[in-house]
């Protein structure tokens, strides 16, 4: 009776056992299915545009500069004044372009068109207010020439535009509402004087915090729609140094290192006569060759003029290269070979008056040779 007893306890005690082990391989196929987790998703990539790539839809692109994102219109056409659109070039020019060969040259050609190295596309949200034009004269073309810019494209542009002279004028200034600066350099057409101007036009710039410094000269007429649509075409922060070249080759100068030795550089530089453009963040990097009086000392130390020391110190010592563009124009050029429907699309055009008759432009409008002799003010005012 015992031994029966006993068998029966054990037997129950190996079933509950087995009971138990049962339950627990059960309890995880009888939980409700767990809920699944939405995990987030990549977010999509932006990618900076290409070099080279053109935008022809009006949506906004993302281009990268100096490791932000900045939002460009990544149009690469704009209208131009007579109602046509022109197709602008955009590129970069800055020190780490190839430095030499024939094909390292950016060539920008009216209206854009044609060849030329493209760097990084990053265009500028630009309006006049972000230029500075500087415009170079003296007392005694106060009546000949600088009432003439007044009268005409300066009317378009005075709070952008500072008129560097050599006199007090306060009668124009106040008739005109001109800014006019007097220097209180020499009147002399000399190194010294042109140096003398223009490191007070740096200086004026710098102070001003716009974008763009542009030099002209008092025998230049500036088409501004075409100024601030080339200006566009790059960044402000981007080193760019624009003009044309008077020579068709760089210009050799000894550079005095020493008092008793120099060394010989080679440079190209635009220009004043046809005017160039510098962009703000290149015009900083030249403050210790330019600003508060050290720009005349750097044009002795190569004894050249103004326009020159500004390629030595961009070229020569900052190593930048100058963006040749054939949309500015000297008086040394004849602007006769200047097709009538591209006058709009350049960016400068020269003075040329009865002593230099290859420099005048003909072109069908409201005014007779006797209401426009010099064939330089109503014309294009007309036609703007």
């Amino acid at each position: 009776m015992h031994i029966a007893s006993v068998g029966v306890s054990k037997f129950c005690f190996l079933f509950s056992l087995a009971f138990c082990g049962l339950l627990l391989l059960l309890i995880p196929a009888l939980q409700p299915p767990a809920h699944q987790v939405d995990l987030p998703q990549p977010r999509p990539q932006v990618r900076p545009a290409q070099a080279g790539q053109s935008h022809h839809t009006g949506g906004p692109v993302v281009s990268v500069h100096s490791g932000e994102s900045e939002l460009a219109t990544g149009l690469n056409r704009s209208s131009a004044g007579d109602g046509g659109s022109i197709e602008t070039e955009v590129g970069r020019n800055d020190k780490h372009s190839p430095k030499s060969g024939a094909d390292s040259k950016r060539v920008a050609l009216p209206g854009g068109k044609g060849g030329g190295l493209l760097g990084s596309r990053s265009r500028d949200q630009l309006d006049f207010k972000d230029i500075f034009i500087a415009v170079k004269t003296t007392r005694k073309y106060h009546k000949s020439r600088l009432e003439l810019l007044i009268q005409t494209w300066v009317s378009r542009a005075k709070e952008q535009t500072y008129i560097f002279t050599d006199g007090e004028d306060k009668e124009l200034r106040m008739r005109t509402g001109a800014n006019i600066i007097n220097t209180n350099c020499s009147a002399a057409h000399t190194r010294q004087a042109l140096c003398c101007k223009m490191s007070v036009e740096y200086d004026k710039f710098i102070e001003s915090q716009k974008k763009w410094f542009c030099h002209v000269d008092d025998d230049n007429y500036v088409i501004l729609p075409s100024l601030l649509r080339l200006l566009s075409s790059y960044h402000h922060s981007q080193d760019v140094y624009l003009g044309r070249p008077s020579l068709d080759h760089p210009i050799e100068a000894a550079e005095r290192v020493k008092s008793d030795g120099s060394v010989s550089v080679k440079f190209w530089f635009a220009t004043g006569g046809a005017g160039f453009c510098i962009s703000r963040g290149l015009a900083l990097k030249m403050s210790p060759w330019a600003s508060l009086g050290n720009f005349i000392s750097t044009a002795e130390k190569i004894r050249l003029p103004d326009d020159c020391t500004i390629g030595y110190i961009i070229e020569a010592l900052l190593e930048v290269k100058l963006t040749h563009t054939h949309l500015f124009h000297s008086h040394l050029e004849n602007l006769q070979k200047l097709p009538t429907d591209t006058v709009l699309e350049q960016v400068t055009l020269s003075y040329g008056g009865f002593e230099n008759r290859r420099n005048v432009i003909s072109i069908v409008g409201g005014f007779s040779l006797a209401e426009d002799p010099a064939r330089y003010t109503h014309n294009f005012w007309y036609l703007k």
